[in-house]
């Protein structure tokens, strides 16, 4: 027996006694195997042991956002932080909360893939990677297509190629105009795509490099019985054959066949028209059958990798094609063609066997090798040489069970094209044609100690570069070399942050409250927080971020009350505010806003000295929302119905303001410091107008710039 209602129950992809639990109110619980049976238990991953059974994961989880996928566990939290290194994706951006979807293209090879739609975009995606352990996310190409479909799912225009690991296909969007990329280093380098000198009929096609390129449609099939419009093959690699055009950009209506037998270096085209393709015998019988809406009872196919091909008649009859299946194992050389004679019949299914066009099975005399090389003639990709082997042309013959395409592979040393950007750095040149170092990014302070450093350990700071992972390469080259080495400071507390667990701002009399505190930065060991609840009740913890201890209280009396804890240690302090209001009233505020609210104001100012005080929401609610502003210690709110207050301060020093938000039966809030001073001295700065192109009313990049402003202005009165 359980304490709580499950909704959805997901099982583990490799451990079958595991087993992810998400209940009706927004809660996820992992069972833990005991020998007297099973209990469901939430944590932290890297604190999930015997002691620690009872610590929560920080924040509710959205709804249908659990996912398990090869070696991660990704879900979606509705709090504003995220502290799980491996069940939930890392602050991989500056302003994760401007994200408006974020989709998981890969985990392979210990590395996951996610295309990002920004706010700022409509129809592309930006690709990010991770490290090995999914938490740290750097950029590899902007501005990838994306297509919208009636069921509202999103496909993204990016393929990963099968057979040869490290390719991938991607369709670039830009100015409206659209190209096809390919990357042999897991998107280290992107390329486009080398056009055929001839067309099918032997005539020049002049399609001519920088002018006019190969562009193919990276689209999944509407129906799930007929392949898409790119189709490769584990056991076929280098074999690539896909539906596009010629030309300086990606044209929706013409989809001429092309293909590949060297993994995207060389194409040929084989159809003026799309067809549906079937790979059979790995790859040794490419079976195509014409896309069409017309019946048919012709289909064609190839056994010398599309330089030739061969008309078969399936059937009598002509039918309408609605798929085509292959019978399971790489091997076979059987299929069914299935579909109907006239849209009021029943389906009819249509064997093709193969087998009896090949005399015998092919030998190791039937074979020869090819080496694999990107667009630059380079042989080292992903840190290796490697060569496969595929059947001669001449030769008429089955592959069978017993194929292997794998020959030989043998280790490089690194150079350059081995590493990539590592976190918080960026090339500015996406081409490996136009190929440059990296630069942190002006958000980055590659210098700045690790959240989890701890006083008197050491840390490095990375040089920009890190080794893209699975490569294999060693020796030569290593742009992770001279690490520079420090020593941990005492880092003051910075990012505190206080919430209650369930969510909702507003309780009643004699309700159970949990607080929690949790901590971006600073020195846990040496840090004490004192909290005050507001209602008389005083204490000072020690650890208290680190242990996840909850704080539990309830009021029993109507009313405002103001709960604030201070972390501090010899290096400063940090202050976090909530406003909890207590009421007797039946209807209270329950459900949790799908919002985010940010205070904007300037850092500092003068006394008596009038300031505008501002509340951004996003995205922006039309409904009618009441703002309730407390200035310092004050209890009695100031109250508006507009997201702004006119206000003015009387005494110098630190003074918080804090802004809750309501809308409906939904509340938020945020909270920022503002310093008074008697005088200060203003020294006027001018920004490019172009800054805020993409970063309208956001203020984390204002404060991002004024960082690396107060750093550089730091230097020079130094």
């Amino acid at each position: 027996p359980i304490t709580f209602f499950v909704e959805t129950l997901l099982f583990h992809p490799k451990e079958e006694d595991k087993v992810l639990a998400y209940t009706k109110e927004a809660l996820s619980y992992v069972s833990v195997s005991l020998p007297s049976g099973y209990r469901y238990i939430t944590c932290q991953i890297q604190n999930c042991s015997d002691k620690t059974m009872t610590v929560p994961f920080a924040g509710s989880t959205d709804r249908d956002s659990l996912t398990v996928q090869d070696d991660y566990i990704f879900l979606q939290v509705l709090s504003k932080q995220c502290h799980n290194t491996k069940f939930c994706t890392k602050l991989f951006m500056m302003y994760l909360i401007f994200l408006q979807d974020l989709q998981i293209i890969s985990t392979d090879e210990n590395q996951v893939f996610v295309a990002v739609q920004e706010w700022y975009q409509t129809d592309t995606y930006n690709l990010y990677q991770s490290d090995p352990q999914g938490v740290y996310y750097s950029i590899l190409l902007e501005n990838v297509r994306s297509t919208k479909q009636p069921e509202e799912n999103v496909l993204i225009d990016i393929l990963e190629v099968r057979g040869v690991k490290g390719v991938f296909l991607a369709n670039q969007k830009i100015d409206g105009k659209v190209t096809t990329l390919i990357t042999y280093n897991k998107g280290r380098d992107w390329d486009f795509l080398n056009p055929p000198d001839i067309d099918m009929n032997g005539k020049p096609t002049n399609c001519k490099p920088p002018d006019c390129y190969l562009h193919l449609h990276l689209r999944w099939a509407d129906n799930p019985y007929v392949s898409g419009t790119v189709h490769t093959k584990d056991t076929a690699p280098g074999l690539i054959m896909g539906a596009g055009n010629l030309g300086s950009q990606l044209v929706e209506y013409k989809e001429e066949m092309y293909i590949t037998s060297d993994c995207g270096n060389t194409w040929r085209q084989v159809f003026e028209e799309e067809h549906h393709i079937l790979y059979l015998d790995h790859g040794g019988v490419i079976v195509a059958i014409k896309d069409t809406s017309i019946p048919l009872k012709i289909l064609k196919f190839s056994i010398d990798e599309g330089q030739t091909w061969s008309t078969h008649n399936f059937t009598s009859t002509s039918v309408f094609v609605d798929g085509l299946l292959s019978e399971p194992g790489d091997e076979t050389l059987v299929m069914t063609v299935f579909g109907h004679i006239s849209y009021r019949s029943d389906w009819e299914l249509v064997k093709v066997d193969f087998r009896p066009s090949f005399p015998r099975e092919c030998t190791d005399e039937d074979y020869e090798s090819w080496e694999l090389t990107n667009l630059q003639g380079d042989r080292c990709i992903m840190g290796q040489q490697r060569s496969f082997r595929k059947r001669k042309i001449s030769s008429w013959c089955i592959k069978g069970k017993s194929f292997t395409s794998a020959l030989t592979s043998k280790v490089c040393e690194c150079v350059n094209t081995d590493f990539l950007c590592d976190y918080g750095f960026e090339r500015s040149a996406p081409l490996k044609s136009e190929s440059s170092k990296c630069f942190a990014d002006f958000w980055f302070n590659p210098e700045a100690p690790p959240e989890d450093c701890v006083l008197g350990q050491a840390y490095t700071s990375s040089t920009g570069y890190r080794k893209v992972v699975s490569n294999v390469c060693e020796g030569g080259v290593d742009l992770q070399q001279n690490l520079a080495h420090h020593m941990c400071p005492l880092i003051a507390p910075k990012g505190l942050h206080i919430s209650i667990r369930e969510e909702s701002l507003a309780v009643r009399p004699g309700e159970d409250i949990t607080f929690i505190v949790r901590q971006e930065q600073g020195d846990v060991l040496s840090t004490k927080y004192q909290v005050d609840l507001g209602d008389g009740f005083k204490a000072i913890y020690v650890n208290l971020t680190m242990t996840g201890e909850p704080i539990r209280h309830r009021y029993e009396n109507p009313g405002i009350y103001r709960v604030s804890v201070k972390a501090e240690n010899v290096a400063g302090h940090d202050e976090a505010v909530v406003f909890v209001q207590v009421n007797c009233k039946s209807a209270l505020w329950s459900s949790y806003f799908r919002h985010s609210v940010k205070t904007s104001l300037v850092p500092v100012i003068g006394r008596n000295q009038e300031v505008n005080l501002t509340a951004i929401i996003l995205p922006k609610n039309p409904n009618l929302t009441v703002f309730y502003w407390w200035i310092g210690n004050n209890l009695q709110p100031l109250l508006t119905l507009e997201s702004f207050l006119v206000t003015k301060f009387a005494e110098t020093g630190d003074v918080r303001v804090t802004v809750q938000v309501s809308c409906g039966s939904s509340m938020l809030q945020d909270s920022k410091v503002v310093h008074v001073f008697d005088n200060f001295h203003v020294l006027p700065l001018k920004f490019t107008k172009h800054l805020d192109m993409y970063n309208p009313d956001i203020p984390e990049w204002r404060e991002d710039i004024g960082r690396v402003v107060t750093r550089l202005l730091a230097k020079v009165f130094l």
